[in-house]
């Protein structure tokens, strides 16, 4: 081995180690986790809070990207495959597609984004909840394989999710979809890609019935809102928020940001988007930012079913999926999609109020 090669190795352990030393929590740190902790609704604690979980390099990164996904069983009756969508001068989309068996044409299509925070996560993360869709519903479920960042910052992911969309438009007929029934959604920072697709398509002319948001990260301001408030929360921790922003971005969240879709809180105007179902936690990183947008939304004429969790953590309801908290908000969900997708009339123009579940 070459003195180069052993200064290199030298160096990439040296990186290796101060890396996993930032994993490591600072007392101060484990306080302020700990009270964050406390306050977390009794039926929604787990051992998976017993330490800070943070993202907020790309040593943690890679290792957090190894993690496997469980595989969901599907439901009997509720058919899986691969889609890889060819897009001329750029790289294969991914898609999953989930749909009964025996499924009448035409229905309604769910396209949904997965969670990770921008730079994490597959579509295996959203099986068990696509599959429910489709079989709930009987409806198509079209789940986007979009690309992260730090290695594919924007525009990549939310080019990816309206090539999706775009595509069940353009192939409806073949995939047995009715157009004027298409919604679209996602969790965490896939919830914050369907709120910019949803203002990207109402700009394009694609049609949305609905936009469903589970605690959507919506606005990288918050990361120095929080920072400036000293503020904690579990699971989806600051740190791991400035890292997310920060790699999709390209730039410090909070810095001047116009490019249109970036970040979807700061569109000036969400006059004509879809009707929205939006849901979070009152403990999540992301509930002011949501309450923020849902009020936005309704102030600019958009019908917005909210509902507030009390005592909810981030992504409370994959940690604790039978909690009463957690069946009640998929389920909330879920009651919307079947409103908009499974009547052909049209979507509901009231304006719900803010529902706080207990």
């Amino acid at each position: 081995m070459s003195r180069a090669d052993v200064i290199e190795r030298a160096g990439l352990a040296a990186a290796a180690a101060a890396a996993l030393a930032l994993a490591v929590p600072t007392v101060r740190a484990l306080r302020r986790h700990a009270d964050a902790v406390r306050r977390v609704a009794p039926e929604l604690r787990s051992t998976a809070l017993l330490r800070p979980s943070t993202v907020s390099n790309r040593a943690l990164l890679a290792h957090r990207r190894h993690r496997r996904p469980a595989t969901a069983a599907l439901p009997p009756g509720v058919q899986r495959h691969g889609v890889r969508l060819a897009r001329a001068g750029g790289p294969e989309l991914e898609l999953d597609l989930y749909s009964p068996t025996t499924r009448p044409a035409p229905t309604g299509a769910l396209v949904w984004m997965h969670g990770g925070g921008l730079v994490m996560g597959t579509t295996r993360h959203a099986d068990a909840w696509c599959a429910r869709v489709a079989d709930e519903l009987g409806v198509l479920v079209v789940s986007v394989g979009y690309r992260l960042a730090p290695d594919h910052p924007y525009p990549a992911a939310i080019d990816d999710c309206h090539d999706a969309l775009t595509w069940v438009h353009r192939e409806a007929s073949g995939l047995g979809v009715d157009t004027a029934r298409v919604a679209i959604g996602g969790d965490s920072a896939g919830g914050g890609l369907a709120a910019s697709l949803a203002q990207r398509a109402h700009d394009t002319g694609l049609p949305v019935r609905l936009q469903v948001l589970v605690y959507p990260m919506l606005d990288d301001r918050t990361v120095t809102r929080v920072r400036a408030e000293r503020t904690w929360a579990v699971l989806w921790t600051p740190p791991s928020n400035r890292f997310g922003w920060s790699s999709y971005l390209g730039h410090a969240p909070g810095e001047d940001e116009t490019r249109p879709y970036a970040v979807p809180a700061r569109r000036p105007d969400l006059a004509g988007l879809a009707p929205a179902w939006i849901g979070v936690g009152s403990l999540d990183l992301f509930h002011d930012e949501d309450v923020a947008y849902a009020e936005r939304l309704r102030a600019a004429g958009v019908p917005v079913d909210l509902h507030v969790v009390p005592g909810m953590y981030h992504a409370a309801d994959d940690v604790v999926p039978d909690a009463p908290q957690s069946v009640r908000l998929r389920g909330s969900a879920l009651a919307a999609l079947a409103d908009a997708l499974r009547d052909p009339a049209p979507g509901p123009t009231d304006d719900r109020a803010s529902v706080s579940e207990q």
